[in-house]
């Protein structure tokens, strides 16, 4: 039977949720921005029930800071305590042997950059987020995709011809692109160092997600070719960040239940 816990962190109580099972393998679900541990659309709380009748314990908690937790919250950056405690926790109150992590977005960032401190054993990263923002614009790949798209449209040419556009929008998109240079960012160079540790790893992807397209624009980049050589990544035509529509969520939770059976 599904149980609420409380964990301590740093004199803060994390609140968490574990769906119990036999299994000793167990998943942590670390939930992206601020978002609650219930997910999207109560997400991770479906995919919980659905790993946990298929054997494996399954852990949820909201960050410090966040929900029903106490203390400040500091944003993904800082939640290596918060996940230190977590996995813990979860491997005490299981007597799990290895733990697979799960994370969507900036969730997904912090698992790269701390799992080792944790001690996880494998990591499922969903749309890991590797912006650095300087303005209210989409990063330069989501832009250059969409742009694209909208030039197949003939609806988007009609906006266009008819003033139903917002041209200072569109000037500084085209501005973003043409001083665009792909470079690696100061987070992407942290993501890369985190999983050059050998942590086993699978980086799943909405094809039509603006961050899984950023993501995907600085996965190319030429220094990450030994990275890439290792980490399967798994594509899922959807445009849900979340995956929140029940193709996605079949397609979420076949890839989790796959990590988790994976050596």
């Amino acid at each position: 039977m599904r149980r609420l816990v409380t964990i301590p962190c740093a004199g803060e109580t994390i609140a968490a949720t574990l769906d119990p099972a036999e299994g000793d393998t167990a998943l942590l679900i670390v939930s992206g921005g601020n978002e609650l541990r219930i997910g999207a659309h109560r997400g991770m709380t479906l995919l919980a029930a659905a790993v946990a009748a298929a054997g494996f314990p399954v852990l949820r908690y909201d960050r410090r800071g966040i929900g029903d937790s106490t203390g400040t919250n500091g944003g993904f950056l800082s939640a290596a305590p918060d996940l230190m405690c977590a996995t813990a926790w979860l491997r005490a109150a299981t007597c799990a042997k290895r733990i697979v992590a799960f994370g969507n977005c900036d969730a997904a960032t912090a698992l790269a950059l701390f799992h080792a401190t944790a001690g996880i054993d494998r990591l499922l990263l969903a749309n890991p987020w590797v912006v650095e923002p300087t303005n209210d614009l989409p990063p330069p790949a989501a832009i250059r995709a969409t742009y694209a798209q909208r030039l197949r449209s003939p609806a988007e040419w009609k906006r266009l011809l008819t003033g139903r556009v917002n041209f200072g929008r569109l000037t500084r998109g085209l501005v973003t692109l043409a001083t665009d240079r792909r470079t690696p960012t100061g987070l992407t160079n942290r993501v890369a160092e985190g999983l050059a540790s050998g942590i086993p790893t699978d980086i799943l992807l909405a094809t039509d997600d603006h961050t899984a397209r950023a993501f995907l624009a600085t996965w190319h980049l030429r220094h990450l070719s030994d990275l890439r050589a290792r980490i399967p990544v798994h594509h899922h035509a959807s445009a849900s960040h979340s995956f929140a529509r029940p193709a996605d969520r079949d397609w979420l939770r076949a890839q989790v239940l796959a990590a988790l059976s994976r050596d």
